[in-house]
C-alpha cells in the first residue's frame, strides 16, 4: 500500500518533512509528488537538501501562472500520476493551489485524502487560500489539525469528528528539528547586517497586487526602517510592482533574494521583531519568542494571538506598534519574549502522531 504525498510551495515541505520520517519509521511505503508551482531553487530545491526531505519521484514543473491556469494544469498532471500510481492514500499540505487540485483529482478518482493543516480559517473568501482550504477540507478523509479552533470550523461545517485528529504542528517540528543549526549572527554577517534589524516577508496578493495597497507597503517598509535595518527576501510576486515603487531605495532597506529555510530562520530567531503577511511565519515566531506584526486584516491562524507575539495590524497602526516592540526588545539584554504557554502539541511530535493515525487506518482499511 503507497501513500502518495503531494508538495508544491515553500510551506509545504517544512510540514510534510516530519510527516514524510514518521511514516518511513513505521515501515510504510511512500512516494513524493512535486507539483512545481514553485520551481525556484531557494523556494524548493534548497528545503530538500537543508530539511533531509528524499528526493520527489517526479516533478510536474508545472510553474506559474493564473490561478486558471495553473489550476488546470496541476489537475492534469496530477491526474496522470494518481492513475498510474494508484495509492492508497494521497497526502496534501496547507493551503496552496497544489493542495485543492491534488484533492479535487483524488476524490473524482475515489481516493481517499488526508489534509495536514486542516480546519484553518480566515474567514475571508477574498483570500485564494481561503477557496483552497474550504473545498479541501469539504472532500478530505482524514483531517489532521493543528490547534482547537480548527476542530470547532469543521464541525461547524458538518464534517463528522470522526474524521477530525488533533495533532499539533508539523512546521513547529521542523522548526524545532533545526533550532540548533539557527545562527543569526552568522546570517546576519552574510548579508552585512548590523546587530540590530528587522525581517520582513510580504506577498500576499491583496498587499502587493494593486499598486495603491504596494505604494503603502513601501511607506511601512521605509517607515520600518527608521527604526532599524530591514531586510527583506523579495518573493517573485509582487516584485517588479514593489521595486518599481522603490521599495530598495532607503539606504537602510535590504532586499535580497529568497532565502533557504535556515537562513531565513536564522534571521528570524535573532530579529529584533517581523512584519510579515505570511501564515507559517506566524507560528514560527510565536515558537521563537520573536515580535511578529502581520498585515493582514484577520488570521485563520489566531491560536497565534493567544498563545503567542502575533498582532494584527494595518498600515496606519504599525507604526507605534513596532516602535513599541523594536524599544521593548532593545530594553532586554536577552531579548527573550517568548510566551509563557506554547499551543497545545506544539511540541515536535506532530509527524510522529499523525504516522500513527495513518498506519491505523491503513491497517483498518486493509481488514475491511
Amino acid at each position: 500500500m503507497t501513500i502518495l504525498h503531494v508538495t508544491g510551495a515553500r510551506p509545504n515541505f517544512p510540514k510534510a518533512a516530519p510527516v514524510i520520517a514518521g511514516l518511513a519509521e513505521l515501515g510504510i511505503s511512500q512516494r513524493l509528488v512535486h507539483t512545481g508551482q514553485h520551481y525556484d531553487d531557494r523556494l524548493s530545491e534548497v528545503f530538500f537538501r537543508e530539511l533531509d526531505l528524499p528526493r520527489p519521484d517526479v516533478n510536474l514543473g508545472v510553474g506559474s501562472g493564473s490561478h486558471a491556469q495553473q489550476t488546470a494544469a496541476l489537475l492534469t498532471g496530477l491526474e496522470a500520476e494518481v492513475l498510474s500510481t494508484r495509492p492508497e492514500l494521497v497526502i496534501v499540505y496547507g493551503d496552496v493551489n497544489s493542495t485543492m487540485a491534488a484533492t479535487i483529482v483524488s476524490a473524482k478518482l475515489g481516493i481517499p485524502v488526508a489534509h495536514v493543516e486542516a480546519g484553518l480559517r480566515s474567514f475571508d473568501m477574498s483570500m485564494p487560500e481561503e477557496i483552497n482550504r474550504k473545498v479541501t477540507d469539504a472532500l478530505s478523509d482524514l483531517l489532521f489539525v493543528t490547534s482547537p479552533d480548527a476542530i470547532a470550523h469543521l464541525a461547524d461545517e458538518g464534517i463528522p469528528a470522526d474524521r477530525i485528529y488533533f495533532v499539533g504542528n508539523p512546521m513547529i517540528d521542523t522548526l524545532l528539528s533545526q533550532r540548533d543549526q539557527l545562527d543569526s549572527e552568522a546570517a546576519r554577517s552574510r548579508l552585512s547586517l548590523p546587530e540590530d534589524y528587522l525581517v520582513a516577508t510580504l506577498h500576499r496578493p491583496g498587499n502587493v497586487d494593486d499598486p495603491e495597497a504596494a505604494a503603502e507597503l513601501v511607506a511601512v517598509v521605509h517607515g520600518a526602517a527608521a527604526l532599524a535595518d530591514v531586510v527583506l527576501p523579495l518573493h517573485p510576486r509582487g516584485r517588479a510592482t514593489l521595486e518599481a515603487l522603490g521599495i530598495g531605495d532607503h539606504p537602510r532597506v535590504h532586499v535580497v533574494e529568497p532565502l533557504g529555510y535556515l537562513d531565513f530562520m536564522s534571521l528570524v530567531s535573532g530579529a529584533l521583531a517581523v512584519i510579515t503577511d505570511s501564515g507559517g511565519v506566524q507560528e514560527e515566531t510565536t515558537v521563537l519568542g520573536v515580535p511578529c506584526l502581520t498585515l493582514r486584516p484577520n488570521t485563520e491562524r489566531p491560536v497565534t494571538i493567544t498563545h503567542g507575539t502575533n498582532r494584527l495590524v494595518t498600515t496606519r497602526t504599525i507604526g507605534a506598534e513596532l516602535h513599541a516592540q523594536v524599544t521593548a526588545r532593545r530594553s532586554n539584554p536577552d531579548r527573550s519574549t517568548a510566551p509563557a504557554v506554547v499551543p497545545p502539541l506544539w511540541d515536535g511530535q506532530a509527524g510522529a502522531r499523525i504516522a500513527r493515525v495513518i498506519a491505523d487506518w491503513l491497517d483498518h482499511r486493509s481488514a475491511r
